[in-house]
């Protein structure tokens, strides 16, 4: 074909690196993979959701209407029973925020909700910031719809405010400060450092963003997938609970982690002026989730069933979380660096400078060479052209695989490293 056919949007959309390592890892199922961020698949609740599934089709009128079409918004019992949740567990204020649950809109995962806000806000050029590192899935949302893309870095309490305010400081400079869109923030447990925003700082970034409004048409984009997988740390409300007025934070959470990633369901909390930008996205997308998948969570939610599992899981997560720090203590050798997170799935681990982590280094050989996978560092750092990805870090899950696993998987990835540092 002499044209290429494709769009610009198309020609900017590249496949996700966690596809390979996945590929990688059903190529070889001696292979421990310490890469993929599923859940544990013996967390998953079967005898629970035969249960619901039963209830809900053993009353026919009940059973039909779970299985007809659904509401591009999302099934409305479910999205009172996430605005409770969020109102109890979370610290939200409804009447004092102006917060309904028209204001839920039910998703296919929050990965869908985190494209459908940055596809109704994000122009080519326009600017988004982000956390540095960061969720590397949502870069490539960022980079199919030619965002001009803004690292901030993280230290142990989140994206650093003073860094993210000389961010704002250049991009006035540059004149370009009336295009920022976005501050994208994964405000619990992040992933990949597993580090959490902290209460100061959500605050302080709720402020900042107000004080730029009058220059800039900046949302703040809060991804709280892991809010609910939190094992030892203090319970810290959600950027949103700040978002007073309920117009600047848009927050994306999600029961993938919690209770069943087969299940694929998410939702987003939006301001006033997204709302209806969102569904009219949605509705050309999809004209609404999975109605049947909706009404399982709904009755899990409603039945007390959801809060017992998630208690399961979190008991479960944290201790295979002690037992890798454990083996991290155990099998690294010195120089290399991390942080224990109090909850989430993942640690990421800052080797020697001079050690290259990447997919085409010498590390990465010598660890799959052992029979384990994980993720290399850089892919969690957006490429900005004017500085040097850092290329000595890793992105450990502990999540999928079994304890033993985990165990053995960073026995192995120890005895890579020593080899390569020697």
């Amino acid at each position: 074909m002499k044209f290429n056919p494709l769009s610009e949007k198309a020609r900017r959309t590249e496949p996700p690196p966690i596809s390979w390592l996945m590929s990688a890892r059903l190529a070889n199922p001696d292979l421990i993979s310490l890469a993929a961020g599923f859940v544990d698949q013996d967390s998953l609740p079967t005898v629970d959701a035969f249960a619901l599934c039963r209830t809900i089709l053993e009353d026919i009128p009940r059973g039909q209407a779970a299985l007809q079409y659904g509401t591009t918004i999302g099934l409305p019992t479910l999205r009172e029973s996430i605005l409770d949740r969020l109102t109890g567990e979370a610290g939200l204020a409804p009447d004092r925020q102006g917060l309904t649950p028209g204001h839920v809109v039910v998703t296919t995962g929050s990965q869908s909700l985190l494209y459908l806000v940055t596809g109704v806000l994000v122009d080519p050029g326009d600017v988004v910031i982000i956390g540095d590192p960061s969720y590397f899935v949502y870069m490539g949302i960022l980079a199919s719809v030619g965002a001009d893309v803004r690292g901030v870095p993280v230290d142990e309490n989140g994206m650093r405010i003073d860094a993210l305010e000389g961010v704002i400081d250049q991009l006035r400079e540059e004149g370009k400060l009336d295009r920022l869109k976005l501050i994208y923030v994964v405000s619990y447990f992040q992933n990949p450092s597993g580090l959490s925003l902290s209460l100061e700082r959500r605050q302080a970034l709720v402020r900042l963003a107000r004080e730029v409004r009058d220059e800039s048409p900046v949302f703040v984009l809060e991804d709280g997938a892991y809010r609910e997988l939190n094992y030892s740390g203090p319970a810290i409300s959600p950027i949103k609970a700040f978002d007073r007025d309920n117009d600047l934070v848009a927050y994306a959470g999600t029961f993938c982690k919690s209770f069943s990633a087969g299940l694929k369901t998410g939702y987003g909390l939006l301001p006033d002026l997204l709302l209806e930008p969102v569904l009219n996205e949605k509705g050309n997308l999809d004209f609404g989730s999975p109605n049947f998948n909706q009404c399982i969570l709904d009755e899990a939610i409603r039945s007390g069933l959801y809060d017992r599992h998630v208690e399961k899981v979190r008991q479960s997560y944290q201790s295979k979380l002690g037992l890798a720090c454990d083996a991290l203590d155990e099998h690294m050798p010195d120089g290399v660096q991390w942080v224990e997170p109090q909850g989430g799935l993942y640690i990421w681990l800052m080797l020697p400078p001079a050690v290259n982590t990447g997919a085409k280094g010498e590390l990465f050989r010598r660890a799959t060479d052992h029979g384990v996978l994980y993720v290399p560092g850089e892919y969690c750092f957006y490429p900005e052209p004017d500085r040097e990805k850092p290329k000595n870090c890793i992105r450990l899950s502990y999540g999928s695989e079994s304890p033993d696993n985990v165990r053995e998987g960073i026995r192995r990835l120890g005895q890579a490293i020593t080899e390569t540092l020697s």
